[in-house]
């Protein structure tokens, strides 16, 4: 019998990633923008035989500088607002650009960033305005909310809006539209920034998926305290007066023995259900709409949560709870089609989340730091894998390769040495990274820091801790040699197609 080869096995869908937030970009204005150098990076994903550009949440930061604690689930980072491009539109002129932005180029000084980055975008809007006359059209009653709350959250001394005068916590009372018609001029300016963000940014998509590249995204499962989303949908909430009656969080592990108290208000499901999920679907159109692919993080907490109550000092003092389940993507399906998503299915794992997300048939996460303990047979470990899984060498979350070849226990490192067979010309950083792409898992995903061999210095996020998402690539890292490297590596395990 002539040999058979049943090409219906090799995966189409077989492709490598980077993960690089847009803050992480080259830019001499202190942090990453969607100007010059972003278009770049597409350029160099595309040498790379890259097909997936990542990236985290885009919203507004608040104190901490973390994406994941956003003013608002629906807008855009000021901070991403590209100056030079304002500038060729006639809105800036070059010597107000001369500001101290900060000039570490492996490091974001948020300090600086916010003192400044306003200031000039100000100076930009009164431009706009002298040759725009007329009120600024919102994208949408979301925007709107977030740049009333902004405007009236200035008003305050920037507090939290359950820290305002009590005429002001309710987003519909007569005081609240008095200060807006007060301050009609700080609420177009925000309405601007959205405006201008909304535009570089679809510019920029357009051009990456020119390429030939798709954008991951991340929408945080929760929304923060001090947001336009609380203020506006207090019902939608499990509240008590003005602030949460609960929050969420992990519970105590053999990581942390508080557990991991992130503070932040817990939906009211049974009121969303009623609403047929209406704002939890509002938040997933508009990430659908910014991004290719979503990941949804912290996924298992729509299985079953870890409920706080409000004003514990640490997570010990939760409870599990159960979520939505598969009702909340089901509906969501059968209003909108199939999304594309990637469940962030790390943490405490049961089998009740397994069948959740088997049954939403959404991607699956591994990561090749937690798969090499010798003393277990680890599902994170390739042979264990299958292909609708995302195989990551670390998250955002995680040491770089580098720092963790360096801190894990010894005989992890030697177990994934001679797993992976990694030769000392080789390296253990670019050993693991083979050993993801390897994989079996259609998709695998590494941070830029990872394949730049970056060690502590390049770590984005160490949680329960400030300080963080302050990390930068340098121009000159970018170089058509690793594009080279980075394409042969996609060439030899088929993840180009």
């Amino acid at each position: 019998m002539d040999d058979v080869y049943n090409l219906e096995v090799i995966s189409p869908n077989r492709h490598g990633g980077i993960i690089l937030h847009i803050s992480s970009l080259p830019s001499k204005y202190g942090i990453g923008t969607f100007g010059k150098s972003a278009y770049e990076f597409a350029d160099f994903l595309k040498k790379a035989g890259i097909k997936y550009w990542q990236v985290l949440p885009l919203g507004p930061t608040s104190y901490g500088d973390s994406p994941y604690q956003s003013f608002s689930s629906f807008a855009g980072n000021p901070y991403f607002i590209d100056l030079e491009m304002l500038q060729e539109d006639g809105y800036l002129k070059e010597e107000e650009l001369d500001l101290d932005f900060g000039d570490d180029p492996r490091h974001v000084d948020y300090h600086k960033i916010y003192t400044h980055r306003f200031q000039v975008l100000k100076k930009a809007f009164h431009r706009y305005r002298e040759k725009n006359p007329g009120d600024i059209e919102a994208r949408g009653p979301y925007i709107e909310e977030y740049a009333a709350y902004m405007t009236i959250k200035k008003t305050q001394d920037n507090k939290a809006w359950n820290l305002w005068e009590d005429s002001l916590k309710d987003p519909h009372s007569e005081e609240v539209k008095k200060q807006l018609d007060i301050h009609q001029e700080e609420y177009q300016f925000h309405l601007f920034c959205q405006k201008i963000f909304f535009e570089q940014y679809f510019k920029l998509k357009e051009y990456v998926n020119g390429q030939g590249i798709q954008i991951i995204g991340d929408l945080p499962i929760y929304v923060a305290e001090d947001s336009a989303d609380l203020w506006a949908h207090q019902e939608d909430f499990l509240m008590e007066k003005n602030h949460p009656s609960v929050v969420g969080g992990c519970p105590p592990d053999g990581f942390s023995e508080d557990g991991q108290l992130w503070g932040n208000p817990i939906y009211n499901w049974n009121r969303l259900k009623e609403k047929d999920y209406e704002f939890f679907h509002e938040r997933m159109l508009c990430n659908l709409d910014l991004f290719d692919i979503l990941r949804i993080d912290h996924f298992r907490g729509l299985e079953s949560y870890w409920e706080i109550p409000y004003g514990s000092k640490t997570a010990a003092t939760g409870h599990w709870v159960k979520g939505p389940g598969v009702d909340l993507f089901r509906r969501f399906e059968e209003k909108y089609g199939k999304a594309n998503i990637i469940a962030e299915d790390l943490g405490y794992i049961t089998e009740e989340v397994i069948e959740f997300r088997e049954a939403t048939g959404f991607f699956g996460m591994k990561v090749m730091q937690f798969a090499f303990n010798p003393e277990g047979e680890s599902d994170y470990l390739p042979h264990n894998c299958t292909r609708n899984w995302v195989m990551y060498t670390g998250t955002h979350d995680n040491e770089t390769l580098k720092s963790w070849v360096e801190k894990a226990p010894k005989k992890e490192v030697e177990f994934a040495k001679k797993y992976l067979k990694i030769s000392q010309e080789e390296g253990m950083v670019w050993g693991i990274i083979r050993g993801a792409w390897s994989s079996v898992c259609d998709i695998a995903i590494a941070q830029i820091q990872d394949f730049l061999e970056i060690g502590d210095e390049g770590r984005m996020n160490a949680p329960s801790t400030l300080g963080n998402w302050t990390f930068r690539v340098k121009r000159e890292e970018l170089t058509d040699e690793l594009a080279e490297k980075i394409h042969d590596l996609n060439k030899l395990y088929g993840r180009i197609r």
